[in-house]
């Protein structure tokens, strides 16, 4: 179990993202358009993943910009979100912010990423949703970067998921 904490409250999350050099577990997750996307569909390229609560909030809704425009261009890099958001919202969301490279992916049907990745929110305000992480994952599965960012409200650190595609 992690501690991260929320307007500097502290939050238990529900394990340890995976660490460097391990497998990244498998998942299933709904995609914008209700299919379902594994991990093994982006074998052969590297893989930002970027989670978070909720892609309707400030820092989500940057991440995304900064990591989409990142990559625009790179046919090795593929670029994921996750959240409990409902598909239709991201959708939504990538639609009226004009970013077409990031696949939204949601955990609203009760997947088990957020334990899988021990990255599910435990208690406090916001017990169920998931925390804030980045991962970079190499076209075999294996994570190359992992950071579970400490306090909510905070951005990711941009140049090391970035300097981690290499």
């Amino acid at each position: 179990m992690a501690s991260i904490t929320l307007g500097g409250n502290a939050v238990n999350t529900s394990g340890n993202l995976p660490a460097e050099g391990s497998k990244a577990p498998d998942f299933t997750l709904v995609a914008a358009d209700l299919s379902r996307t594994s991990l093994g569909d982006f074998a052969g390229k590297r893989l930002i993943v970027s989670i978070f609560p909720s892609i309707d909030t400030g820092i989500c809704a940057k991440s995304t910009h900064v990591f989409a425009e990142a990559v625009k261009g790179r046919d090795d890099v593929a670029f994921v979100t996750i959240s409990a958001d409902l598909p239709f919202a991201a959708k939504r969301w990538c639609g009226a912010e004009g970013v077409d490279n990031a696949m939204t992916l949601s955990t609203f049907d009760g997947s088990s990423f957020g334990d899988d990745y021990g990255i599910r929110m435990v208690d406090g305000k916001m017990a169920g949703f998931l925390g804030r992480a980045a991962l970079v994952i190499d076209g075999e599965g294996n994570v190359v970067h992992s950071q579970l960012v400490p306090e909510i409200a905070q951005e990711p650190d941009y140049d090391a998921v970035l300097a981690a595609l290499g």
